[in-house]
């Protein structure tokens, strides 16, 4: 039988939950599975899932085949590196080594992400504002110059009026 990860779409419209199941791939997206191996949900603001680590492992090593999605999420929970490393042949203790380091490395990126993305928000927010302020400070300006014109316009009118009344 050749077998699939994959995600199961459960939940309601426009609020997706998915189910990581192996099954025949063969079968329908939402047919019947094999078995659960854990949960995603998109709609979360941190994407939160939970994998079942070593029945994951397994049904690789028997051959099964993750879909693009499937993968993803095994990339971001470590799962992916830690497949590679296994077939690779390399001794469990070294593989404990390199998640660790794998881990770290992963925090740091995810920090620098974090740092990347607030500073980019700043910066946005010190745009608007300067762009709200040269908006202003334009608006005033142009207040200012459309004052001088209708000062001149009041000036001249009432020279006018100076004008005809001496002559009167």
């Amino acid at each position: 039988m050749a077998t699939k990860i994959r995600l199961k779409r459960i939940g309601r419209r426009n609020r997706p939950f998915y189910r990581m199941v192996i099954m025949d791939s063969r079968k329908k997206r939402d047919g019947a599975a094999v078995e659960e191996l854990g949960w995603y949900n998109p709609v979360d603001l941190t994407h939160s899932y939970d994998l079942k680590d070593e029945r994951i492992l397994h049904w690789l090593s028997k051959g099964a085949e993750p879909t693009k999605a499937a993968k993803k999420l095994l990339r971001r929970s470590g799962l992916n590196y830690r497949w590679h490393l296994m077939s690779q042949g390399l001794s469990d203790s070294d593989i404990e080594k390199e998640m660790k380091k794998w881990e770290l490395n992963r925090e740091e990126v995810l920090k620098n992400r974090a740092e990347k993305s607030e500073k980019r928000s700043l910066e946005n927010k010190k745009d608007a504002k300067e762009d709200k302020n040269l908006k202003s400070s334009s608006l005033t300006a142009d207040n200012e110059v459309e004052g001088k014109v209708l000062e001149n316009i009041d000036t001249d009118s009432n020279e006018n009026e100076d004008s005809k009344s001496e002559e009167e």
